[in-house]
């Protein structure tokens, strides 16, 4: 075992939150749409072309519709490459989601807009302009018609998935749009009115944000997408599970990288975590973890997902869901520094879901998974998972396609040695394998299949390779046969 390096990734991410958002971009006018440009890795608006071609070609078109407000940038890289240090992206909130070595592309000119849609909640100070429904929509020169889509993972922001989705996907010429999802933050709970408020506002914001990319699309470029994809990983593939559900008008078809589920019923973070917490005070055994669905085998990462994830994962959204059971913990915060915010409430080591009155169910039913996509889905879940265990997840949802009649629309894929963040792949080197790359391959396999008609392989486990490059290489293997 390796040592972790620094804090837990988490941790850093937390402390991100407060300390060490961005601040606004130099030289980038607001609302009223205007170019901006800053620094050496941008160039000035009068070398756009304004025939189509060229670099920022039609930037001075692009109004992001239903925006409050707005930044566009002329970029030289709109890579992490090149981002990096500037403005235009945050690596403090990408902290543990990929593994070290992770190979990035670089020299992806185009356009940036930053920008936010009204929202009365103010949990994310990016660019310091303290305002939620922030979006980063990235328009690359050489465009090949496509555009992808994401929702934040966990409760981080607009850039979190800028190395995990952005780099690749405009290295492929792919248009690429990313939303906060309309609060971030571990006191995101804290946001709407009603139980479930703040992660129904999630749906509607990457709905919302879909609609808007593809018509600034349209403006750049002359004609709308030929192609919208979504993916996402955690949240955002629940999100992605949404999406493709509740409006598969928009998109061509996505990809489900360990996507939370919530179901009515259950199962649910809310019925596989508390157990964790009765773990962490002594009141459970390894046995019962096991009985939740949490994989043999996986228990050296126990301590890590117990100091980091498990009691704020639990106190969070049931403090969603259900405020009521325990208003005072987390109250009206999760904390105020980070062993405050880490720390697991007891109450929540007895908690049981299933007998909960009928309106916290009815809170998640508003949010809840139906199985009835609408669009070609691929979904990747590691085995070794240990804060969203694939058997009380992935495994389920799976069956819930099936169950709908929508298994020829879906492949599932188990990762051999994946976990829920790849950055714990530096730590265990000889027991896990970054999920990215795989990733990546299932995207490939997805248009593939869109654009082609060329059938994923079916539904198989992906082995842990015993040698090669597995932090950037990962073949699904397998044959293209459908599930009935």
């Amino acid at each position: 075992m390796r040592t972790l390096r620094g804090v837990p990734f988490l941790a850093a991410a937390l402390t991100a939150v407060s300390l060490t958002a961005p601040g606004p971009a130099t030289g980038a006018t607001g609302a009223t749409g205007a170019t901006g440009a800053t620094g050496a890795t941008a160039a000035t608006a009068a070398t756009a072309a304004t025939d189509g071609s060229g670099h920022c070609a039609r930037q001075e078109r692009v109004r992001v519709p239903g925006a409050a407000l707005q930044r566009t940038a002329c970029l030289d890289d709109l890579t992490t490459t090149g981002l990096a240090g500037t403005p235009y992206t945050d690596l403090t909130d990408q902290a543990g989601l990929t593994a070290g070595g992770t190979r990035a592309p670089s020299g992806i000119s185009g356009v940036q807009v930053d920008g936010y849609f009204p929202d009365s909640s103010r949990f994310n100070n990016t660019h310091g302009w303290r305002h939620d429904a922030q979006f980063v929509i990235r328009l690359p020169d050489d465009w090949n018609g496509g555009l992808v889509v994401t929702g934040a993972p966990g409760t981080r922001k607009q850039y979190a998935t800028d190395k995990a989705i952005s780099d690749r996907v405009l290295a492929q010429g792919y248009a690429y749009a990313a939303t906060d999802k309309g609060n971030s933050g571990t006191d995101f709970y804290r946001d709407g009115v009603r139980p479930g408020d703040a992660v129904a506002e999630w749906n509607a914001r990457t709905t919302q944000l879909t609609r808007a990319a593809r018509r600034v699309a349209a403006q750049r470029y002359g004609h709308a997408p030929r192609r919208t994809y979504i993916a996402g990983i955690s949240n955002g593939g629940y999100l992605t599970r949404w999406q493709l559900e509740n409006h598969p008008e928009l998109y061509d078809g996505g990809v489900d990288w360990e996507g939370a589920l919530w179901t009515t019923q259950g199962p649910h973070l809310l019925t596989s975590l508390p157990v964790t917490v009765a773990r962490t005070f002594g009141a459970a055994r390894d046995e019962d973890l096991y009985a939740a669905g949490f994989a043999r085998g996986s228990a050296f990462l126990w301590p890590y997902h117990e100091k980091s994830y498990w009691g704020l994962t639990q106190k969070i959204y049931r403090a969603e869901f259900d405020p009521a059971y325990d208003p005072h913990c987390p109250g009206p915060t999760a904390g105020s520094t980070v062993e405050e915010i880490l720390a697991p409430c007891p109450s929540d080591a007895a908690y049981d879901y299933t007998r909960r009155p009928a309106s916290v169910h009815r809170a998640v039913a508003r949010v809840a998974l139906t199985g009835r996509i609408g669009k070609p889905l691929i979904t990747l879940h590691g085995d070794m998972d240990a804060l969203l265990p694939k058997a009380a997840d992935s495994d389920v949802y799976t069956r819930m396609i099936d169950a709908r009649g929508r298994g020829g629309l879906h492949r599932y894929y188990t990762i051999a040695g994946g976990t829920h963040v790849d950055g714990l792949y530096d730590t265990y080197p000889e027991r896990l394998r970054p999920i990215l790359p795989c990733f990546r391959s299932a995207f490939d396999a997805l248009t593939a299949w869109v654009e082609q008609g060329t059938a994923p392989p079916a539904d198989h486990t992906v082995d842990r390779p015993a040698d090669g490059d597995v932090v950037n290489a990962c073949a699904l293997g397998g044959t293209g046969a459908a599930r009935p």
